[in-house]
């Protein structure tokens, strides 16, 4: 079995997505309609922008989810047996099955991107990077520490990532390094996100959520939120609102795809970090590129 899998936040890079427009001319069109449905010229910025340019969320989402699902829309080789997407991919994710439209993906992306952008300056939050480590102790240490602070990306084995409260995350990152932690490293991000200080992004996601007509996928959606594969429209909703403020249970999700009988990820999308957790989750495993 294969699984196409999508990178989320982090990915982008300045020319992302320049060769796709230049090389396949259905993609074109695409790109064109991106533009259409943001009211702003994203592609300017993805093909010629600059890193500061692709560091802004409202930006970042859109581009990385353009990219990824262009990708995989003209691709003559994609044909998932099941699919996900880390964070943000998960969206891709969901256009790529055919669960929602590529426009209505969009719109979604661009409402969760300025909302979450909002939180961001409405609340002094974090995320910070736990090395070396088991996933009980870090969930331990946070349930120690007063004030919000809480697993958001459980990426691989021995690398968690938390979010929160700045005062709190410090407070965790001390914690943990007197617990053993390889490292405990504040990330450069805006906020804290996969938090309860994303509650005021979840209820401006909610109401664009509504408004979207979602279908059952073409293949199994393993979702963040629960790490269990997914076909049905109204379930796929709550799990995808639930993720903004819950975890993204990454390993979780490919060891229940690896037990289901996955042998081989195909990352689709800027970069190659989903590349990487997979190899250290499970080193047997095959891991390509689209």
């Amino acid at each position: 079995m294969k699984a196409y899998i999508f990178p989320g936040q982090g990915s982008q890079k300045p020319g992302m997505g320049k060769d796709l427009f230049n090389d396949i001319e259905e993609s074109r069109e695409l790109f064109k309609r991106a533009n259409n449905i943001l009211n702003f010229n994203i592609t300017e910025l993805m093909f010629d922008g600059t890193n500061e340019d692709l560091l802004q969320t409202k930006v970042t989402q859109p581009a990385i989810f353009i990219h990824s699902v262009i990708l995989a829309l003209t691709s003559k080789t994609f044909k998932p047996d099941v699919c996900a997407g880390h964070s943000l991919g998960e969206f891709s994710a969901l256009v790529a099955s055919k669960s929602i439209s590529f426009e209505n993906g969009l719109k979604l992306v661009s409402i969760r991107a300025n909302a979450m952008q909002r939180a961001c300056q409405e609340t002094k939050g974090t995320m910070a990077a736990i090395l070396g480590l088991s996933d009980d102790i870090v969930e331990f240490a946070c349930n120690e520490i007063d004030g919000i602070v809480k697993p958001a990306n459980y990426n691989c084995p021995g690398q968690l990532v938390i979010s929160g409260e700045l005062s709190a995350v410090e407070k965790a990152c001390e914690l943990l390094k007197e617990k053993g932690a390889r490292r405990a490293l504040i990330l450069p991000v805006s906020g804290a996100f996969h938090s309860d200080l994303m509650n005021s992004a979840s209820n401006e996601l909610k109401e664009g959520i509504n408004n979207i007509d979602f279908k059952a996928p073409n293949c199994p959606i393993y979702q963040n939120f629960t790490a269990s594969e997914v076909i049905d429209p109204l379930v796929i909703r709550e799990n995808l609102l639930n993720q903004l403020t819950g975890p993204v249970l990454w390993t979780q999700s490919i060891n229940k795809m690896i037990s289901n009988g996955v042998k081989e990820f195909i990352e689709v999308g800027p970069g190659n970090t989903l590349q990487g957790l997979i190899k250290k989750i499970d080193g047997d495993v095959i891991v390509n590129k689209m």
